[in-house]
């Protein structure tokens, strides 16, 4: 089993930044792709990023594009979410995903750990 665990969110104003991080513990060493998603009240959860072992291979959502940036740190099992220049409609509850997967994925039903969320509030 994997566990994810998930920190840094907030409130913040429009045009701020916010960095999250997902910390892995347990079977890490069965973990290739992680992902962020998102979750705004009444909406579906989206993709926002994904990484793959390396960090070669990162999709981002057209959306996030230019803004946001995924990193891992592969010794620390840690992925992280650089979120810059955040609008309000970049509110929602984050989850971080994580699979055995080689290649990172844009869709939520390929990821089998996921973690508890973490809220992030923009205001305006």
């Amino acid at each position: 089993q994997v566990q994810l665990v998930e920190s840094g969110g907030g409130l913040v104003q429009a045009g701020g930044s916010l960095r999250l991080s997902c910390a892995a513990s347990g079977r890490t060493f069965t973990i290739y792709a992680m992902g962020w998603f998102r979750q705004a009240p009444g909406k579906e959860r989206e993709f926002v990023a994904a990484i793959n072992w390396s960090g070669g291979n990162t999709p981002y959502a057209d959306s996030v594009k230019g803004r946001f940036t995924i990193s891992r740190d592969n010794a620390k099992n840690t992925v992280y979410l650089q979120m810059n220049s955040l609008k309000p409609e970049d509110t929602a509850v984050y989850y971080c995903a994580a699979d055995w997967a080689v290649v990172p994925t844009t869709s939520q039903y390929d990821y089998h750990y996921w973690g508890q969320g973490t809220q992030v509030t923009v205001s305006s």
